[in-house]
C-alpha cells in the first residue's frame, strides 16, 4: 500500500499517556514487538468501517521541525505523537482512509483537551480538532505544508 494515514496529537500528558488513552478510547490490546524503538506503541483492535483488524503504531512525531524557517512551517510542526493507521491485510486505500477518519472523529469526540491532525499521504491535512476552536475538514489537496497556512492557521497548534 503506497498511501500512509496518520494521526497527529498534542496534549500536556506524555506519549505513553496518550498511547493509552488511545488504547482505552478505542478498545486495543496492545502488542509487543521486538523492533519497537524507545516510545513506539503497537495495538490491535476490532475495525470501525470494515469487516476486519486495525492496526496502529504510535511513536514520537518526527515530521515535524522545532523551529522552523518561514517557509518551511507545516501544520503538524507542534504535535508530539504521531498515529500511523493500517489495516489488517488489506490494500484498499480508501478503506484505509475512510477508517483513519473514523478514528480521527472518535478520538475527537472523546478527549477535548487533545490537539489532533489527521494528514493523508503525510502531504494533505485532512481535518484538525484543536480545543477549545472545534472540529474542522479542509478541502482536498489542502497540503500540510506553509504553501496552505493561511487555510489551516487557527486550527492546527501554532
Amino acid at each position: 500500500m503506497s498511501n500512509s494515514d496518520t494521526i497527529f496529537m498534542a496534549a500536556e500528558q506524555p506519549l505513553v499517556a496518550l498511547a493509552g488513552w488511545l488504547a482505552d478510547t478505542l478498545q486495543l490490546e496492545r502488542l509487543d514487538d521486538p523492533e519497537l524503538q524507545a516510545d513506539q506503541y503497537f495495538f490491535r483492535g476490532r475495525a470501525r468501517t470494515v469487516d476486519g483488524r486495525v492496526l496502529l503504531l504510535v511513536g514520537p512525531n518526527i515530521y515535524g521541525e522545532s523551529d522552523p524557517a518561514p517557509e518551511d512551517v507545516s501544520a503538524i510542526d507542534r504535535y508530539t505523537g504521531v498515529v500511523d493507521v493500517r489495516i489488517s491485510g488489506s490494500r484498499n486505500e480508501e478503506a484505509q482512509t475512510k477508517e483513519a477518519r473514523a478514528i480521527f472523529d472518535e478520538l475527537a469526540a472523546t478527549q477535548p483537551r487533545v490537539a489532533l491532525v489527521l494528514a493523508e499521504a503525510m502531504s494533505w491535512i485532512v481535518a484538525a480538532y484543536l480545543p477549545g476552536v472545534g472540529l474542522h475538514s479542509f478541502p482536498p489537496q489542502t497540503t500540510l505544508d506553509a504553501d496552505d497556512l493561511d487555510a489551516w492557521r487557527g486550527w492546527v497548534l501554532g
